[in-house]
């Protein structure tokens, strides 16, 4: 049986960024320099034209003598119309100087890293472009957001030629384009040479992005030596790089390091836990299934005077719908109503989750009504659970209109959207269907990941087509030497 998984997703109305910007601010640009045009030939027309009286003046020179007229001593004024002009000039061009702000303004807001840099070329281009900091930490926090790190240091290395001189703000946003794209030994270059400048030291802001690097990559041997250089350089964690780092710790289940940073915390006076140091230590234990440390440290977290928030209760919610506890779940829920929280996409993501991953595809679908009843925008997630449900039920049918009530909803189809498909085509024993998917997700820009790969060798191992699953490891192994692997 076909599922027809891709022919449902290529009748969406996806949404691309073509590249236009640069033929739109063109377009913009010409009724300036066109009116700019009629300026200069209003102005040399005027120079070469004749008086405005055609009747001649009386003459007061012989034969051969210089042609001089008679004028009056007032001096003259100039002609309205010509002021008029002018001003339009200016307010046009000042007009068009802010188009150009507000596109590459846009682009920014967008995510548009490549768009942004045209519209900036562009900008510098003009008579009036001056170059200022503000732009560029826009600029290199965008490039390092997008995985453009190469380009974020090229534009740093313009910045300075263009006169700016560097500060710790923007050397840190070079930083985290480094880190970001977990190019951890790059960050360790910027962090030196910033330790070499005396007006670029590196600050708490610094050290807390690079821990965070040292901590996704699991790299915990630095995460010592970046506190004894810290320590040495009196710069003091705050909360944030402490939470960063607990987090670390308790995702790889280094349980007895997480509780000696979480001690020290409770000691200190500068970095005291918060809220969001509580949602981690629920999370680690809620997504370990252990129930019972999650309650107890949420009750041990309230007596310190710490209050919960909507994501702190969408975690219990999650924690007890994985363990299938509806009792429990549906009490955190009515406690949320009790006490004027509201249910956010998220909240009705765990619900829904929690029924899909069980196969229960009617309460699955109840939870979805009544997300929709409350106006309650879906997102990604949603319809990744939708598709696992509607598999795990085995009702495949359900899970092509879903693909296309996430096309007509114009719903982003990123790796984790492309994956749940491809399991259903894998657990329906379509791999024709399966293998349209995956085409398309590359044809559309949408870089498989490690468990895009490990969905697709399973299902072939399990059809024995051990030429497929060569050609798949194969693959896998060209995008880890490349580092594009997630």
């Amino acid at each position: 049986m076909s599922l027809s998984f891709s022919s449902s997703l290529l009748s969406s109305p996806l949404t691309h960024n073509k590249n236009k910007t640069h033929q739109q601010l063109k377009q913009n640009q010409n009724p300036i320099h066109t009116h700019k045009l009629l300026l200069r030939c209003a102005f040399s027309s005027a120079a070469t034209a004749p008086p405005s009286s055609t009747v001649p003046k009386k003459k007061h020179w012989k034969q051969g003598e210089f042609p001089g007229f008679t004028d009056d001593s007032r001096p003259r004024r100039t002609p309205i119309k010509n002021i008029k002009k002018k001003l339009d000039r200016k307010s046009k061009a000042k007009a068009w100087v802010n188009t150009v702000a507000e596109t590459l303004t846009d682009c920014v807001l967008k995510k548009q890293w490549l768009e942004a840099i045209q519209v900036f070329e562009m900008l510098k281009e003009q008579p009036f472009y001056q170059p200022k900091e503000a732009t560029y930490m826009k600029l290199l926090v965008l490039l390092g957001r997008c995985g453009q790190p190469q380009r974020a240091h090229q534009l740093f290395d313009e910045m300075v030629e263009e006169g700016i001189e560097p500060t710790p703000e923007l050397y840190t946003a070079l930083l985290a384009a480094y880190c970001r794209n977990n190019l951890i030994d790059e960050g360790f270059l910027i962090i030196n040479q910033m330790k070499s400048l005396p007006r670029c030291q590196p600050d708490v802001y610094t050290y807390s992005i690079l821990l965070k690097s040292c901590v996704d990559a699991s790299r915990f041997e630095l995460i010592e030596t970046l506190y004894q250089e810290m320590d040495e350089r009196l710069i003091s964690p705050n909360t944030v790089t402490q939470n960063v780092v607990l987090s670390g710790y308790g995702k790889v289940g280094m349980y007895d390091q997480m509780e000696r940073v979480l001690s020290g915390m409770l000691e200190s006076e500068a970095c005291k836990p918060d809220v969001w140091t509580m949602n981690i230590i629920l999370s680690v234990f809620g997504n370990k299934g252990q129930i019972d440390l999650m309650e107890r440290w949420y009750e041990k977290f309230r007596n310190f005077g710490i209050e919960p928030e909507t994501r702190t209760f969408n975690i219990l919610i999650g924690a007890y719908g994985k363990k299938r506890m509806y009792d429990k779940m549906s009490s955190v829920m009515e406690y949320m109503r009790k006490v004027q929280f509201p249910w956010t996409t998220s909240t009705y993501n765990n619900v829904i989750e929690a029924f899909a991953d069980a196969g229960d595809a009617k309460n699955m679908e109840y939870a979805f009504d009544q997300m929709r009843a409350e106006s309650m925008k879906a997102d990604t997630k949603t319809f990744c659970c939708l598709i696992n449900g509607y598999a795990n039920a085995g009702l495949f049918h359900k899970v092509i209109s879903s693909v296309q009530l996430a096309a007509k909803f114009e719903i982003p189809e990123n790796a984790s959207f492309y994956n749940a498909v491809i399991s259903a085509c894998a657990m329906a024993d379509d791999l024709m269907e399966m293998e349209r998917v995956f085409k398309r997700m590359k044809d559309k820009q949408c870089p498989p990941d490690s468990r895009t790969y490990s969905i697709m060798v399973e299902a072939y191992r399990k059809e024995g087509m051990n030429d497929k699953i060569y050609y798949l490891e194969q693959e896998q192994q060209e995008m880890i030497g490349n580092g594009t692997l997630k």
